[in-house]
């Protein structure tokens, strides 16, 4: 026997003894399966188990380079110490791989779903995604939700619109992974099929708030859906303290009973709450006391952070930039300027792609940018440049 083909035995032995040894609920690594139906070449090898190759497929991304200069929830605070987009899949990553040890669950799948949660996330977080919500629907196109653009980034952005062939557990993960919709119970959809995935995908796109009525098909999905609220709930919080947004004694004295009151403890408090109660369980659960708490903190954060007059007052100011630059790029598009840098990258795209709606184009072109490039060419473009006594 070739060398090669006693390591692809050993391989496939170690999958499966791997996969012999994960929870009853967990996603086996055979089940894995491809979203395209694209065939290796004989003299291609390759060691890896395949969803370890979905994760080197997103670190390997361009998206995924992006995230260091998307910003989190507090966009116009400059400080080094705000949370970064970057820093933030980092820790859905390693919660999510920590709850995912202590249920014995497919540690590879929780990995690469949680790093590439946010691939598709728009400029200035939040802010940038309703202001291309808005462009879309006024284009008549539809919806924008990161969910799905992130799905649509790594399946058909990247390489010039080659894409990645990522797989289908992957991409159901990131799809459903709303952070935003606090649950008690997790419950996957474990009947879910690839054709339901489309329908899935292509709703979000074009029926509003389909993003909140999907659940993932696999336990481990859930997994990544719940720690991305764990990791950003109590960093906000933290966040809005650093920067003077709230102070330590604001916080609820009930949910600080229950969660405490800084970030390491709200981590361990809740991940322990969770696996306690999830152990041998096709679903995830809270218990009560530690749901009630973690949903008045949620609520907290939204009345109190994210709709502080500040931030309201400023994030109006970022959304109206995003907007006037939708605006621009499409007028770019429409009008085939040749020297415009929309139309470079529509050329650099591979021809099935120049039948892409323009709205959408737009849609894609913007939400790829980061927060200082989309700063940048606003002030590029609607801000004078001042000139000496000659020109």
């Amino acid at each position: 026997m070739k060398e090669e083909d006693l390591i692809i035995k050993n391989t496939l032995k170690r999958t499966q003894e791997n996969d012999a040894h994960l929870s009853p609920y967990a996603c086996k690594t055979a089940n894995y399966i491809k979203m395209k139906d694209i065939v290796k070449p004989h003299d291609e090898f390759d060691i890896r188990w395949p969803f370890e190759e979905d994760i080197d497929r997103i670190l390997y991304s361009k998206a995924y380079r992006r995230y260091v200069d998307k910003t989190q929830a507090l966009s116009f605070f400059q400080s080094a110490h705000i949370s970064k987009r970057a820093i933030h899949v980092q820790w859905v990553s390693r919660i999510a791989r920590q709850i995912g040890r202590g249920l014995n669950l497919n540690l590879d799948l929780i990995e690469a779903a949680a790093l590439g949660h946010d691939l598709g996330h728009a400029p200035y977080g939040h802010v940038g995604e309703r202001a291309l919500n808005d462009k879309l629907q006024e284009q008549h196109f539809g919806y924008f939700t990161h969910h799905a653009n992130s799905v649509r980034n790594i399946l058909f952005l990247e390489r010039n619109g080659q894409g990645y062939n990522v797989s289908l557990q992957v991409l159901d993960a990131i799809l459903c992974h709303n952070g935003e919709m606090l649950s008690k119970k997790y419950e996957p959809d474990y009947q879910k099929t690839r054709q339901q995935f489309w329908k899935e995908y292509h709703d979000c796109w074009h029926h509003q708030e389909s993003s909140l009525k999907i659940r993932p098909m696999t336990l481990e999905g859930c997994v990544v859906r719940v720690s991305d609220v764990i990791s950003y709930i109590g960093k906000d919080i933290e966040d809005a303290i650093s920067v003077g947004i709230i102070k330590m004694d604001d916080l609820p004295q009930d949910v600080v009973r229950v969660l405490g009151d800084n970030n390491k403890s709200m981590i361990n408090k809740l991940i322990g709450d969770l696996m306690i109660h999830s152990y041998n369980k096709p679903y995830l659960c809270f218990s009560d006391d530690v749901f009630l708490a973690l949903s008045s903190l949620l609520q907290f954060l939204g009345e109190r952070v994210h709709h502080h007059p500040v931030l309201v007052q400023e994030n109006k100011k970022l959304e109206r930039m995003v907007k006037e630059l939708y605006d621009v790029y499409l007028e770019e598009l429409l009008e085939n300027k040749e020297d415009s840098a929309i139309i470079r990258y529509v050329a650099k795209m591979i021809p099935e792609y120049q039948n892409t709606n323009p709205a959408l184009i737009v849609s894609d072109y913007l939400s790829m940018m980061t927060d200082n490039y989309v700063l940048n060419d606003y002030m590029k473009r609607f801000l004078p440049v001042l000139h000496g006594e000659k020109l």
